[in-house]
């Protein structure tokens, strides 16, 4: 304790010094304008980069687990392919409709490849961060996913990064439908296990079972119809008894997010002020 306090009256000039100076910058930054927006955008880039280098390094060690996850998904698309082309052969589809529908995807969405470098589970509302941004085309309200289903929903952006809004958010909220049929319901997290969510509003006369397959509906100006959301896994009443409550377990496994893509619906500027316009 004597050699603690020697030390301190030994260096006290230092120390006085020190704590002037971090006064100093604190009034600094804090009652000027200009300085404030350099610190913060400079915070911010650093910010970025070292969620990028510890995005990078965590990644590293869950290769194995997603390139088991890619074979997977690899066997699944093409038993789909196989599945489609028995389909089309049957039907008598001719070569140039078949490459019309090829061709459709391409036609209508812009895919935009980037990687998460942040992400977070146990929040109220939780937020991931892509290493892309405004400059590699990337803009607010567009849809992300991965290889199994829905992630969420750009909601800001910088010219190197991205800040998505999580399924796993309060404030997300995404139209989702049952397949084989057309009544949907609005897909909502609440706090707790980051596996699960739930299909809300569906209709009372609405048919489904235990297991069917839940994607996206199309009717926003978001995500195309049939993006995998997840699977049906309970139901049950809502408050007013008037509409199913839907436990459903999501595809996208947000313990191991990695690579994403970005989807831009062309057009999806116009609806949106059509829609603005209209009041809907």
């Amino acid at each position: 304790m004597r050699n603690l306090l020697n030390f301190l009256l030994k260096y006290n000039y230092w120390f006085l010094f020190v704590l002037l100076e971090v006064i100093c910058f604190v009034l600094l930054f804090r009652f000027n304008n200009y300085q404030q927006s350099v610190f913060f955008t400079s915070a911010n880039v650093a910010a970025g980069k070292v969620y990028e280098i510890s995005g990078g390094i965590s990644s590293y060690f869950h290769l194995k687990s997603v390139n088991e996850d890619l074979l997977d998904r690899n066997m699944v698309l093409e038993q789909q392919i196989t599945n489609l082309e028995n389909i089309l052969r049957e039907r008598q589809v001719d070569p140039v409709t078949l490459h019309s529908i090829k061709s459709l995807e391409e036609a209508d969405y812009r895919i935009f490849k980037a990687h998460v470098i942040r992400n977070s589970l146990n929040r109220v509302d939780n937020y991931i961060t892509l290493d892309k941004g405004s400059s590699s085309g990337i803009r607010p309200e567009m849809g992300v996913v991965d290889g199994n289903g829905v992630v969420g929903i750009v909601y800001k952006t910088s010219p190197s990064y991205s800040l998505v809004i999580s399924i796993l958010n309060s404030k997300s909220s995404i139209s989702c439908k049952i397949i084989g049929s057309e009544y949907f319901g609005y897909l909502k997290w609440e706090y707790g296990d980051s596996r699960y969510a739930y299909l809300m509003d569906l209709p009372r006369h609405a048919e489904f079972n235990l297991g069917d397959t839940v994607v996206t509906s199309g009717y926003s100006t978001v995500f195309p119809a049939g993006v995998m959301v997840g699977t049906v896994d309970d139901m049950a009443d809502s408050n007013d008894g008037l509409s199913y409550l839907l436990k459903i377990k999501l595809a996208t496994d947000f313990g191991k997010l990695g690579n994403v893509r970005v989807i831009s619906r062309n057009g999806q500027d116009e609806q949106k002020e059509l829609e603005n316009r209209s009041g809907n």
